[in-house]
């Protein structure tokens, strides 16, 4: 008798029919994927499958799709699920995530531009670059500015046409430079850049790059990370959503910014960066062009004299490098985790950096993303 027509097959199976009936098209690791989410209340998404010899490409394509989510999301569907279904029902019965938290101020370092304090913690973080990688977030696509293409390929300023991705780049080799030079020499450290994607950028993104041979960074240097999508949920009850247009798939949605930490773990690029002896990573999104360049009041005077004379412009450096700094704070005051902010004003519609501290004892830092 072959397999799925025996009537004690399948018996895990008996309270999905359509599901039962088709076991037999099904691999070894396939029928794990359809135990693992019976078991999470995911009936529904076999109900409509016909008889077996009827769609059974699509079938089968349906547990492709399973299988990379279940791969990309850390503990995979069933811990997704099991997530989704706390948190919503914790929504649903009002529970307040932040009760017996009291927000502060966090401990940090306000620094005044051009001072002695600023010029020093300058410099230890030109030191400190060379122990530094570097990561961008660059999963979004333009659409809200009007603008069809990545947002990394929009000019930086109207002056040259720049793009923020060239900007960053030649910021990065510019970093490089001064901090081997600072250590040693002969020092011939290269500053990993890595880039996150999403299915939007990703093609576009290596297409900017390589047509532009990497704005002058080897290509050894620059690792692309794509974040892949989420299924997304149906109800309350954490039922994944079938796609309108396919009932073989599950509908996903692109994930948020936290998804680039654990994509730096699994990639084993933390590991290699240890390893390597590496102190720091440094993050930031995807048109944060102002990271990289905070300029002064006199450059700002010196506009438009700058404009029609860009020899002036390079001999006269009349800026300041945001991130060294803040890396400096980091290497003096030994910060594990630190954030660069402007300052905030009382009731400001912008993010802040909050200390929580619980009754309890425990206490937590809320960092922009």
């Amino acid at each position: 008798m072959a397999p799925g027509t025996d009537a004690g097959y399948g018996q895990w199976a008996a309270a999905c029919p359509p599901l039962r009936r088709n076991l037999q098209l099904l691999s070894p690791d396939e029928v794990e994927l359809a135990k693992m989410l019976l078991n999470e209340g995911q009936i529904h998404l076999f109900e409509h499958w016909p008889e077996p010899g009827v769609d059974d490409d699509n079938k089968r394509g349906f547990f492709d799709q399973v299988r990379r989510l279940n791969s990309s999301y850390p503990g995979g569907l069933v811990s997704y699920i099991q997530n989704a279904k706390k948190l919503l029902a914790d929504s649903k019965e009002g529970k307040n995530p932040y009760d017996g938290f009291t927000p502060s101020v966090p401990s940090g370092e306000v620094l005044t531009f051009g001072n002695d304090n600023f010029v020093s913690l300058e410099t230890a973080g030109i030191k400190e670059a060379c122990n530094a990688a570097f990561v961008l977030v660059a999963g979004g696509l333009g659409e809200r500015l009007g603008y069809k293409g990545i947002k990394v390929a929009l000019p930086r300023e109207t002056t040259t046409g720049k793009c923020f991705l060239q900007h960053y780049i030649e910021s990065i080799l510019a970093f490089q430079e001064a901090s081997c030079k600072m250590v040693d020499e002969g020092c011939q450290t290269k500053i990993p850049f890595v880039i996150m994607t999403s299915d939007d950028t990703n093609a576009l993104t290596i297409k900017l790059l390589e047509s532009n041979s990497y704005f002058g960074m080897e290509p050894s240097q620059v690792k692309i990370l794509k974040q892949e999508k989420v299924a997304c949920l149906a109800d309350n009850d954490a039922r994944l959503a079938l796609d309108p247009s396919d009932k073989y798939k599950i509908q996903t949605k692109p994930h948020g910014h936290g998804d680039v930490h654990s994509l730096l773990y699994s990639s084993g690029l933390l590991e290699q960066w240890k390893t390597e002896g590496r102190k720091w990573v440094l993050f930031f999104q995807d048109t944060n062009g102002l990271l990289f360049n905070v300029c002064t009041l006199a450059s700002l005077l010196c506009y438009n004299f700058i404009v029609k004379n860009r020899a002036f412009l390079l001999s006269l450096k009349m800026y300041r490098e945001a991130i060294p700094s803040a890396l400096g704070v980091s290497a003096t005051k030994g910060y594990n985790v630190n954030s660069l902010a402007v300052p905030r004003k009382a009731k400001e519609a912008i993010g802040g950096i909050t200390k929580l501290t619980h009754v309890d004892g425990r206490f937590y830092y809320c960092l922009p993303i």
